[in-house]
């Protein structure tokens, strides 16, 4: 630790902390620290860069400001508007960041550290990259528009690599924690991060995964629920860049917010370092009046100080005048140091905060980097930094008018001609090429893995499941059966799955895989206390660094996050895991904007969705699913299975298995499983000697009575109702028809894309243009209601609209209408 005289100037320099560092601002006391066996190295007494090379790093910053703005000026008032809409683009929101961004990219970053960028500074983000020759001049000019880059960062729809996709606020803190664990996970498991595409070199250390969030991100309830998690976990390697502009959308953060996020971050066990002031602004505290000058700068609240940061010099000047009395002998002192500059120079000094100095930065990165703890920055800035926009309360949706681009051309020395070029008017523009070039993160010719290789499949995951002497059980002990043979089995698949859960892994089926594989830890191992106490439990917790489940606390969004992260190991580090989460099915509704960004990333998860519906009856509504069939089906790269039998469930899984590690064309994706506890009678088959019966479930129905001509009805039901459906189409007789749908979901999609070439219309031709559907589910009826337009076939869609309640399944069946009587009573004309 510094000395102590050297450690109470006013924090000029950084303070090294257990858990607290900070540059220009009060230290709070130190506290142990949460792995105690990792000590901070010192900073380095020598400056983290020359100042050629910091000179660089600005030239390139206002450049890279430049193209950020230019992108948005030339979607909203250059490029032809055919609908008449505002293209919009966040100029203040990305030159926030643009000292933050520019010095990770260009001199922080390696290959194996991966970034969730805040999703208002896509231009900025982009325009880096454009720099560093990652980036096209065609995507820039189409900011916003088909095919260019994004309005926010998108790992399938932007280049370059886009580590992370970015939109809805708040997710990356979790991600990137999350994707940390799963480099922790694999090498914990012999699966180090495999060498680059084209390259013999694979990463010399765990990559560090960084999410740069804006300081109103930190509203969102799912951030803290991240940090718990992360404290649980013990994650390493996790960073978080808080942008502190002091402004959200509509207003300026609340005073002393940064003390709030401090406490959350220190509260789970993460180092926080503040990085308040930058080096010219710490230089200026030093002089006659520098006391006063930071005290007051201290004690200006954030909407005064961005209004006065919008007005410019001459209101700083006039503010700090009117102050200086209050500061009784240090009055005149700080009075002579505000007249010592221009308004211009008093502007540029009460401006430079840490998150605009790259000094200040480097040396609270570099502090940063010589530990594997997980860390926070919260790094002052200004929203709309280097912008005639700067500081103004209304500046994130508005963009600069056209004079106001012309003007801040002229004054970069730049022309319509050369507007566009990356170096063009910068003094050293070559050799600041040539940085770029030289970045550490720009030295391999790509970060992303693609897909990985393809692990084996066995034909029949569990031998033992299904068969024409099965018991009867339910689609959720199925499961947990299936994944219980298969931990059990020594298949290459078995050793590349990972399960977690909300807290509901002996409600889930996942016991058996635990108690065979173990629980990950990134700590030491323990044994189970029960066991060692011979107290009899049905899990097994023993902890192990080689085990495979990952028990996670009550949030779904957690659940979610990890499975998005855990579903990109491929791409992100070249080895591949088959990620399965569980939680009960009514609370994929909790999870829902978490999935939503896991499958737009296009992760492979698997996610099993059980018990569900109102089949789970005593349990009552808040437990009882409905809608999940609809988001099922809504959601782009997520395929949905819904069986009713033991063996359907282990056909259904290797079918998602393979899809989890199919490329995207070939349609890969991840998988969703709707999953019931209700007891069922099985079908005497064996499944595995029938290919065709096989191929017709994984594509997402089959006959159990098929259609002739003289066939009147067909019943067509999914799921937990089979023994309804069965009773229905027995008392209607030979002219009814029956059909099972696995996947209401494979085959919509596949009938939108392939019309009469698709597996439902080749199930439904065979049914008379005369003869009645009658569709019935334990979910939302629309789920099914489709099929009457597949052939132009009447329709009766049965099943469940409305929320349940407590009953038994005979009750709630039938004040559903989804009980045989219903369902024999919709096939009357």
């Amino acid at each position: 630790m510094l000395a102590a005289s050297r450690a109470t100037r006013l924090g000029r320099t950084l303070l090294a902390r257990h858990e607290s560092v900070a540059l220009g601002v009060e230290v709070p006391r130190p506290r142990p620290p949460v792995h105690a066996a990792v000590a901070h190295a010192p900073p380095r007494a020598r400056a983290v860069a020359g100042e050629r090379e910091l000179a660089l790093l600005r030239q390139i910053e206002e450049k890279a400001n430049w193209l950020s703005c230019l992108m948005v000026h030339n979607a909203n008032n250059v490029r032809p508007s055919r609908d008449g809409l505002k293209v919009g683009g966040h100029q203040a929101s990305s030159a926030s960041l643009s000292t933050i961004l520019t010095a990770l990219f260009a001199r922080v970053l390696e290959p194996q550290d991966r970034v969730a960028v805040k999703p208002h500074a896509s231009p900025m983000y982009h325009a880096l990259q454009y720099m560093m020759g990652r980036q096209t001049l065609d995507n820039l000019k189409r900011f916003r528009s088909l095919g260019g880059v994004q309005a926010y960062p998108s790992r399938t729809k932007d280049l370059p690599e886009v580590d992370f996709s970015t939109g809805s606020v708040g997710l990356g803190p979790a991600v990137t924690a999350f994707a940390a664990l799963t480099e922790s996970y694999l090498r914990a498991h012999g699966l180090s991060p495999k060498p680059w595409p084209g390259t013999s070199e694979a990463p010399s250390r765990p990559g560090r995964m960084v999410s740069i969030v804006g300081d109103a991100e930190m509203d969102e309830g799912n951030v803290f629920e991240a940090l718990l998690e992360s404290w649980k976990l013990d994650i390493p390697n996790a960073w978080c860049v808080v942008d502190y502009n002091r402004q959200s959308l509509d207003k300026n953060l609340e005073e002393a917010s940064h003390r709030i996020h401090e406490k959350m971050f220190r509260l789970a066990g993460w180092d926080v370092v503040t990085v308040k002031y930058g080096k010219r602004l710490m230089r200026a505290f030093e002089q006659p009046g520098g006391a006063a000058l930071h005290k007051w700068l201290n004690r200006c609240d954030n909407a005064t100080f961005s209004a006065l940061t919008f007005r410019g010099g001459s209101a700083w000047r006039e503010a700090m005048l009117r102050d200086a009395p209050a500061f009784g002998e240090q009055a005149r002192a700080l009075k002579a140091l505000v007249e010592r500059h221009s308004d211009e120079e008093l502007h540029v000094l009460m401006t430079d905060l840490g998150g605009h100095c790259f000094e200040t930065l480097l040396e609270a990165f570099e502090h940063a980097a010589s530990t594997d703890r997980r860390t926070v920055f919260i790094a002052y800035t200004v929203k709309g930094h280097g912008l005639p926009l700067a500081g103004h309360r209304d500046n994130h949706g508005l963009f600069l008018a056209p004079a106001q681009v012309d003007a801040l051309r002229a004054r970069l020395g730049l022309s319509a001609a050369d507007e566009w070029e990356p170096f063009s008017a910068l003094v050293d523009g070559q050799i600041a090429r040539q940085l770029l070039e030289a970045a550490p993160i720009n030295r391999v010719p790509t970060r992303s893995h693609g897909l990985a290789e393809r692990v084996d499949v066995p034909l029949d995951l569990a031998p033992t499941v299904g068969g024409a002497l099965a018991k009867p059980t339910s689609t959720q002990a199925a499961f947990g059966n299936v994944l219980k043979a298969v931990a059990q089995s020594e298949a290459p698949l078995a050793d590349r799955i990972v399960t977690a859960c909300p807290d509901v892994t002996t409600t889930t089926g996942l016991s058996g895989f635990v108690n065979k594989r173990g629980v990950f830890t990134t700590g030491r191992a323990h044994a189970d206390p029960f066991k060692t106490a011979r107290a009899h439990s049905l899990t097994n917790w023993a902890t192990r660094s080689d085990g495979q489940h990952i028990e996670l606390g009550i949030a779904e969004n957690n659940l979610c996050l990890l499975l998005a992260a855990m579903g990109l190991s491929a791409p992100l580090f070249g080895q591949r895991l088959f990620p399965i989460g569980t939680l009960y099915d009514p609370f994929v509704s909790r999870a829902l904007d978490s999935l939503n960004y896991a499958c737009y990333m296009d992760s492979r998860f698997m996610l099993v969705g059980t018990p569900s519906g109102i089949s789970l009856a005593p349990e009552g509504g808040a437990h009882q699913s409905f809608n999940t069939p609809l988001i099922g089906m809504a959601m782009p790269n997520l395929r949905m299975y819904e069986p009713a039998f033991a063996d359907e469930v282990k056909v259904l899984m290797r079918a998602g298995f393979e899809c989890m590690q199919a490329p995207a064309a070939e349609g890969g994706s991840a998988v969703y499983l709707r999953l019931s506890t209700r007891v069922l009678e099985q079908p005497a088959r064996e499944l595995m000697t029938d290919d065709a019966l096989r191929a017709d479930m994984v594509a997402g129905a089959y006959w159990h009575a098929p259609p002739d001509e003289t066939t009147t009805h067909v019943i067509a039901f999914a799921g937990a109702v089979a023994p309804e459906a069965f009773e229905a189409a027995a008392r209607r007789g030979p002219q009814t028809a029956l059909l099972q749908v696995t996947s209401y979901d494979a085959l919509a999609s596949a009938w939108q894309s392939e019309g009469e070439r698709s597996h439902a219309h080749r199930v439904l031709e065979r049914v008379p243009r005369d003869a009645k559907l009658v569709t019935v589910l334990d979910g939302h009826p629309a789920a099914l209601s489709w099929l009457g337009g597949v052939c132009g076939h009447r329709v009766r869609a049965l099943g469940v609209a409305s929320f349940g309640q407590s009953a038994d399944i005979v009750d709630l069946y039938r004040a559903h209408g989804i009980d045989a009587e219903a369902i024999v009573s919709a096939c009357a004309p």
